[in-house]
């Protein structure tokens, strides 16, 4: 694909004898949402880790935005954004000091604006001057989901977007992100252990165990080809090294 958002190719980390992500390939077009899944130590984080420039693989090569990101990450992490609720903000700052903070790191014009345009969209008007350490797990997400967005990234990396949150708010960002996506034409890569999230929200699904692609596909043809009723049955074969069925 010439026009992928995301090519990983030979994406290789290895971590002494531990082999955490082993030659992971796959090309991502724009528009469009992926899912990458696997049990935990499947190599999800390390990959994402790797696709933003945190981690230097040990072997490989990934393009982003049409930027490879050994040479010229800058270009791409630009463009690009990362929500997920394991990371905190400084509890200390408020709401809007902390998107103040990302809009100035992402050199972001009319920086206000954006800030209260967010705010009305993720619904966060009445927490802004509220200390992000005082906000609920529902509010966390969408301040993260803010963060993310400031900068009006085309590739967005979701970490367990609605992990801990209750089934109304959980639903809620779903479809806020479902109608992102349409509106903006944003790229996503999701990774997520909510197969009913994944099967609402994804194109493609990328599964990895131990670190190695396993299988791949549209939700709908995976559940058809090992012959299932969900994409959680598939994804607790793949678990138990259980065949597919065809």
């Amino acid at each position: 694909m010439n026009d992928a958002v995301i090519r990983a190719e030979g994406l290789t980390k290895r971590y002494d004898a531990t082999l955490a992500v082993d030659e992971l390939s796959f090309a991502q077009p724009r528009g469009s949402t992926w899912g990458l899944l696997g049990g935990n130590g499947a190599g999800k984080s390390t990959s994402i880790a790797m696709l933003l420039g945190l981690l230097v693989p040990s072997a490989g090569r990934i393009t982003v935005l049409g930027h490879d990101m050994a040479r010229d990450r800058f270009a791409a992490l630009a463009r690009m954004n990362f929500s997920s609720p394991y990371v905190a903000l400084p509890a200390k700052l408020s709401v809007a000091e902390n998107l103040r903070v990302y809009a100035h790191l992402y050199n972001v014009r009319g920086a206000e604006a954006r800030i209260a345009e967010l705010a009305e969209e993720l619904q966060l008007t009445d927490i802004l001057n509220r200390p992000a350490g005082q906000l609920s797990a529902g509010q966390k997400t969408r301040v993260a989901l803010a963060k993310s967005l400031i900068n009006r990234p085309e590739l967005l990396l979701l970490d367990e977007p609605t992990a801990s949150l209750d089934p109304d708010t959980g639903d809620w960002v779903r479809s806020w992100l479902e109608r992102y996506r349409a509106a903006s034409g944003c790229s996503i890569l999701l990774a997520s252990h909510n197969m009913a999230e994944v099967e609402r929200l994804c194109d493609h699904v990328l599964m990895l165990k131990q670190g190695r692609l396993v299988a791949e596909g549209r939700p709908a043809e995976l559940v058809a080809r090992f012959g299932r009723a969900s994409l959680e049955d598939v994804f607790l074969d793949i678990a138990r090294d259980r065949r597919a069925t065809a």
